[in-house]
């Protein structure tokens, strides 16, 4: 509760009532003990390891191990972000540092315990000086990806930064267009809320109080769409 006051404090929000606490959202311990299976299926192990002898792009000759995903699996929430930073590439776990600590705090404002979603990127490797990926990269990791959603089976996707939520809804539209809105992933009809990379939050902390109302956005599209078919 301190970690989602402190991020609410610093959108400027004083005081927020959850008024949900009784959905599995609001309780991800009760989510995540519901989740019998493991990240040791087979399956998604065998996508693991497809994912760490991958040479289909360059950037396997600069990383130092491929950043697959953790979590829980199945998992009611999936966050997926765009690529590995240094640190990732050393730890081999997404979002680790300080946007990684920023993560956990968006994720504890809208109710959930990090061990409780399975957070990924879009690429599995560190691109060099940690630019921007590029076409070709996106579009050789994007099946793994496609993959990666399918096993995990989230009710619920937050895509963080353009590239993203670019590559998951197959969009050249710019972030700004794309949120705002509910979209739609694969043939389920998985809903996605498209909001800013944490790491761009660090470098522009006026937009907290955006990203605040696109959680708040994702939250309410869960509880309508996914709690009443629990």
């Amino acid at each position: 509760m301190g970690a989602r006051a402190n991020y609410l404090r610093e959108m400027g929000i004083t005081r927020w009532v959850d008024a949900s606490r009784n959905s599995p959202a609001a309780h991800p311990s009760v989510a995540a003990g519901s989740h019998a299976a493991s990240q040791t299926d087979g399956t998604l192990e065998t996508l693991r390891g497809r994912v760490a002898a991958c040479e289909l792009c360059g950037l396997h000759a600069s990383r130092q191990q491929t950043v697959f995903g953790l979590g829980p699996v199945p998992a009611e929430w999936m966050v997926v972000g765009e690529a590995p930073g240094a640190e990732e590439d050393r730890q081999g776990v997404p979002f680790v540092g300080r946007a990684g600590a920023l993560l956990t705090e968006m994720l504890v404002a809208l109710g959930l315990q990090r061990n409780a979603v399975y957070v990924a990127n879009v690429l599995k490797c560190r691109p060099p000086d940690n630019r921007d990926p590029q076409g070709a990269e996106v579009e050789h990791c994007l099946p793994y990806l496609t993959k990666q959603i399918h096993l995990v089976k989230p009710r619920m996707i937050l895509a963080l930064g353009r590239f993203a939520a670019q590559a998951l809804l197959g969009s050249r539209d710019s972030l700004g267009q794309l949120r705002g809105r509910v979209h739609r992933f694969g043939k389920e009809g998985t809903p996605i809320v498209a909001t800013y990379h944490p790491a761009y939050l660090l470098r522009s902390p006026a937009e907290k109080r955006s990203a605040w109302v696109d959680l708040k956005q994702a939250r309410v599209t869960y509880q309508q769409e996914c709690t009443s078919s629990t």
